[in-house]
């Protein structure tokens, strides 16, 4: 049976948190397992500049902080190419030529676009950089470059995905049947909370436990969390329910351990900090096996850097193939 081609990535902005981990990693893996995948997962560098342009040596920093995420979670090179965006011209090209396919009204309608445009006011101002407008061109070329099938999301990135399918449609009533069309696979992982009760996990935001964090740093973060503003003393009676501490015991402790800190919590029977203390311990230890991978490779780093020109070099490959198509199809094919 041929396996379908599943397109993935993230932004070397930063290293990468428990929200990653459970909205997107764990499924990737999941996917990579399964045997009916062939899996590309891109480091998005070039994205990461639209909004990082000032700021290239954090971009080229995280770069193999965020492959390092990757295979202390299970990414296994062996089954999934991990590769870098800006190591691929072809996506570039690719990039060049959907750009006469997308209008700049069309740009500005996409949602996505125009809240990540509102989220990044004191960046920009009033003045958006034509990268930062553009970048769901740029993420067409590095579906279609790999002739993706499949593209798992979650439904704050569906526009970008629609987005793409219209680039392919218009092209191949242009050019001709050409490209592949992807389809959206929406994540049926919600997306994590910070640790302040904000709908987003970030390091700007500084609510997030990342994955490489040390035991002493998830307990000092967890025993900052917001609990219930309502609850003074232990004997009070609270409420899990508006408490970011029980919140992640869901995600980190067995079934009866959350029904024992609701219930106890309700009735006044439990402290905030012996709760926090037992969901640091649960979340350290969940974490413990990410970790002692990710020392590994952090000592060494030419492993890394290995699999990442591996990778690379076969991801181009592939990349080259499509180019043939296009430009054939496109009348660009020039003395071949």
């Amino acid at each position: 049976m041929e396996k379908k081609r599943i397109l993935t990535g993230d932004r070397p902005t930063g290293r990468l948190h428990i929200g990653h981990y459970f909205g997107s990693i764990k499924k990737r893996v999941e996917m990579q397992e399964s045997g009916l995948y062939d899996p590309y997962i891109l480091i998005a560098d070039v994205q990461a500049l639209t909004d990082n342009f000032n700021n290239p040596e954090k971009v080229r920093k995280n770069v193999r902080e965020v492959a390092i995420d990757y295979l202390s979670c299970g990414i296994d090179p062996k089954k999934t190419t991990i590769y870098i965006q800006s190591m691929i011209p072809e996506t570039a090209e690719l990039t060049v030529f959907y750009s006469n396919l997308v209008t700049i009204a069309r740009l500005e309608r996409n949602p996505t676009v125009k809240t990540e445009i509102a989220q990044k006011r004191d960046l920009f101002g009033e003045s958006v950089t034509y990268g930062f407008l553009g970048y769901p061109v740029s993420q067409a070329a590095d579906i279609t470059a790999f002739e993706g099938e499949l593209v798992p999301v979650g439904d704050d990135q569906l526009p970008l995905i629609e987005q793409t399918r219209e680039i392919v449609r218009k092209f191949n009533k242009i050019y001709g049947e050409t490209l592949v069309e992807p389809q959206a696979v929406l994540s049926s992982e919600k997306r994590i909370k910070g640790l302040d009760g904000n709908d987003k996990m970030g390091k700007s935001l500084g609510n997030a436990i990342y994955l490489s964090d040390s035991e002493e740093e998830i307990t000092k973060k967890v025993m900052s969390a917001i609990t219930d503003p309502n609850r003074i003393k232990k004997e009070t009676k609270g409420n899990p329910d508006i408490c970011m501490v029980a919140y992640y015991h869901k995600l980190f402790s067995t079934k009866e351990e959350v029904e024992e800190v609701c219930k106890e919590c309700r009735e006044g029977k439990r402290g905030c900090v012996q709760c926090k203390k037992q969901l640091a311990k649960n979340i350290a230890d969940e974490l413990k096996p990410i970790r002692e991978k990710r020392a590994y490779y952090e000592a060494h780093p030419e492993e890394v850097d290995k699999i990442l020109i591996e990778g690379t070099k076969k991801a181009r490959e592939t990349a080259k193939e499509t180019m043939k198509k296009v430009k054939k199809a496109m009348k660009l094919d020039y003395f071949e």
